[in-house]
């Protein structure tokens, strides 16, 4: 009977030590593997696109800005616009979409009718999106590039400050419209004049902007450590700066970009925009103003391609904002 106690005894202390071996055994130490940190890989810009294309809203705008865009680029290429052809045939101005049809035939050419020279409205519309949406890049570009290039220094250089503060304010107290009439009356009316006019002071307002939002982040302390490390100023602005101000890089570019087109639109309307051979939605509404009530295609056709874009680049810009802010990425 003792035999017995003692074996029962020694095959459950024998069952024990092989459950301890199945539950603990020893792991080797790998310092690299240490420093291993088990999570996802965080990529800046692929959170911002997921987060972008998350909204349907922007699918849509982005499918209807496209349209837009590639019939604005190829459509005059192949259907060359000319605003003068009927010019000597009065009988074909100011003709409704179905007289145009029945006088000259069924055709895209005619969709929108006539304009007041004969013109067609339909080609003309999309020849003058495509000026209008190349102004509108082209400032922006010179513009913003300027503007958070010179203001993310000043906010940084003393000198520089003091100078640019003297300038900003003088300039800041003259209407933007009234320097760029100016300045359009100086150098011409073309496209290039027209971009020069827009640009020759349209970043300083950007740059005054940033140079207060760099003012409020440089003296934060991984700012004054690179700084302390000899960090030299253009690259603390290029790898500490800029990076942090992304979102509202976004949002100045959403208001800058339909901007441009509003301008051009306004300009245009009371007389001093672009070169009457040069073709723009605002030209088109201008002369169409006249007749708005008894023509109301020559009018409303330009009017309604020149807000969607504005609205279309807004809103993209805005979400696009939302977006690159790192706190929506959660």
């Amino acid at each position: 009977m003792a035999e017995a106690i003692v074996k029962q005894a020694f095959d459950l202390e024998k069952v024990s030590s092989q459950s301890e071996n199945d539950l603990f055994y020893f792991v080797e130490s790998d310092s690299v593997s240490s420093e291993k940190i088990t999570a996802l890989r965080y990529s800046y810009w692929k959170s911002v696109f997921r987060i972008f294309f998350k909204k349907k809203i922007n699918w849509f705008l982005l499918g209807l800005f496209a349209f837009i865009l590639l019939m604005s680029i190829f459509f005059p290429l192949i259907f060359p616009y000319d605003e003068m052809e009927n010019v000597i045939n009065t009988d074909s101005y100011f003709l409704s979409p179905a007289v145009a049809m029945s006088k000259y035939g069924v055709s895209l050419k005619w969709l929108l009718g006539t304009g007041p020279v004969g013109n067609s409205i339909f080609y003309g519309v999309w020849a003058s999106a495509a000026t209008s949406i190349a102004l509108s890049f082209v400032c922006a570009t010179i513009n913003m590039a300027l503007g958070i290039v010179i203001g993310a220094v000043w906010g940084y250089n003393k000198t520089l400050d003091s100078i640019l503060n003297v300038v900003y304010n003088i300039i800041a107290d003259v209407p933007y419209i009234l320097i760029v009439s100016v300045m359009v009356y100086i150098i011409g009316s073309g496209f290039f004049p027209f971009v020069i006019a827009l640009t020759i002071t349209g970043w300083l307002g950007i740059a005054y902007f940033f140079r207060t939002q760099v003012l409020i982040i440089r003296d934060r302390e991984y700012n004054l450590a690179s700084r302390c490390l000899g960090t030299p100023i253009l690259t603390v602005v290029k790898h500490n700066i800029l990076p942090f101000l992304t979102s509202v890089i976004m949002t100045i570019l959403a208001t800058e970009l339909p901007g441009y087109i509003s301008y051009e639109v306004f300009l245009s309307y009371i007389g001093i925009g672009l070169s009457a051979e040069t073709p723009s939605l605002g030209q088109m509404i201008e002369r169409a103003q006249t007749g708005f009530i008894s023509y109301p295609w020559a009018f409303w056709a330009p009017v309604t391609v020149a807000s969607a874009i504005t609205v279309i680049l807004y809103v993209l810009g805005q979400n696009l904002a939302d977006a690159s802010d790192p706190r929506t990425h959660m």
